[in-house]
C-alpha cells in the first residue's frame, strides 16, 4: 500500500507538471498543488514510514541539531544579497518562529496600484530571493500577500491572491522548484498598521516569503500555513 500511494503521488506530481501552460497564475497554482501532494500524501507517508522520511528525501530535511546554523547562514546571505533594497526601505528580513525566515517586501515597490503584474524594476529583486533559496533547498516557501483596507473585503482578498501567485511564478520561473513554493492571500485580514476602513496605509501593502526549514521528523510542520503575520 505504501508503494501504491507513492506511485500515485509521483504520478499526479509528474502529470500536473506537464499540465502546466504558460499563464503565469496557472503555474503558481499547480506548483502550490503539487506543494499540497507533497505535504499531505508525502507528510501521510512520514508518519507510517520507519525507515528514512519520504518528505525529506524529496525536498531535503535538517537534522534538528543543525536547524539554526541552517538557517543563521540562509538570512546572513539574504542579507548580503539584499543590501541595496534594505536600505532603501523596500523589505526586512526577520526570524519568526519555528526557526523560520520572514521576508517582508513592500508592495508599492513590486506592482502598480491594484495591479498583480510585477515591476519590471521589483524582478531583479525577487530573482535574488528565488537565487538563495534555490541554495539552501531544505526549506518550503509560503509567499503570503496582504492589503491595506481601501476597497471591499473581496477585491482586497482576490488582489492579494493574485499578488502572491504572481511572486510564486516568477520565482518559479527563475528556477527554484514550485514543488517548494505554495502561496496564498490573506487580503486586508493581517494588519501591519492597524486602521479603520478605506485607510490607504502603505505598510500593510506588502507581500510575505516565509522561509520554513523542513526538519528530519517534523516534515509536515515544513507545509503547514504561516502563523498569523499582522501587528
Amino acid at each position: 500500500m505504501k508503494a501504491f500511494r507513492v506511485a500515485v503521488c509521483a504520478a499526479v506530481i509528474g502529470g500536473l507538471s506537464a499540465c502546466a501552460t504558460d499563464d503565469p497564475n496557472q503555474r503558481a497554482k499547480t506548483g502550490a498543488v503539487i506543494g499540497a501532494i507533497a505535504g499531505g500524501v508525502l507528510g501521510n507517508q512520514v508518519s507510517h514510514a520507519k525507515g528514512a522520511p519520504i518528505v525529506g528525501a524529496v525536498v531535503g530535511a535538517i537534522a534538528g541539531g543543525a536547524v539554526g546554523n541552517y538557517m543563521d547562514k540562509q538570512k546572513a546571505e539574504l542579507n548580503q544579497q539584499l543590501a541595496a533594497e534594505a536600505a532603501r526601505n523596500e523589505l526586512q528580513i526577520t526570524q519568526i518562529a519555528g526557526d523560520a525566515l520572514k521576508i517582508g517586501i513592500a508592495s508599492d515597490v513590486s506592482f502598480d496600484v491594484d495591479s498583480a503584474q510585477i515591476r519590471p524594476e521589483a524582478m531583479n529583486t525577487y530573482a535574488k530571493i528565488a537565487n538563495v533559496l534555490k541554495t539552501y533547498d531544505k526549506t518550503v516557501i509560503h509567499v503570503v500577500g496582504h492589503t491595506d483596507t481601501t476597497g471591499s473585503d473581496a477585491h482586497n482578498q482576490s488582489l492579494s491572491e493574485r499578488r502572491a501567485a504572481s511572486v510564486a511564478s516568477y520565482m518559479s520561473s527563475q528556477g527554484l522548484p514550485g514543488t517548494r513554493i505554495r502561496q496564498e492571500g490573506r487580503g486586508e485580514r493581517e494588519l501591519l498598521v492597524r486602521t479603520g476602513d478605506g485607510v490607504a496605509e502603505s505598510r500593510n501593502r506588502r507581500v510575505d516569503i516565509i522561509i520554513k526549514p523542513v526538519i528530519e521528523g517534523q516534515e509536515q510542520q515544513a507545509w503547514a500555513p504561516p502563523p498569523y503575520l499582522g501587528s
